[in-house]
C-alpha cells in the first residue's frame, strides 16, 4: 500500500503513513498541541504546522484536497496548509 494524505480546512483530516520519516513526522505533529477529532475544530500551533510540512515532504504517495477531491503536488499542499484562514 501506498502513502496518502488527505487535508481539510488547512489541516490533516486523513492519512495513511509505513515510512520511518512520515511516522516521526507525525509524531512531532501529535507532541506539538492538542489534537482534535476534527479537522474543523483543529488549531495547529506553529509547531504542528512544520510537522505537517515535513510530513507532506515525506509521505511518498497522493496528497489530496478533501473539499474538491484536487490532487496537490507537495508544494501545493503546502501553500493550503500556510495560506488557509488568511
Amino acid at each position: 500500500m501506498a502513502e496518502e494524505l488527505l487535508l481539510k480546512w488547512g489541516t490533516l483530516k486523513g492519512w495513511r503513513l509505513e515510512s520511518e520519516a512520515s511516522k516521526a513526522a507525525m509524531q512531532r505533529y501529535i507532541d506539538g498541541g492538542d489534537v482534535s477529532m476534527g479537522a474543523m475544530q483543529q488549531s495547529d500551533t506553529d509547531a504542528q504546522k512544520q510537522a505537517i510540512y515535513d510530513l507532506i515532504d515525506a509521505v511518498d504517495g497522493p496528497i489530496q484536497n478533501d473539499w474538491s477531491g484536487e490532487m496537490m503536488t507537495k508544494d501545493q499542499a503546502k501553500q493550503y496548509v500556510r495560506e488557509y484562514r488568511r
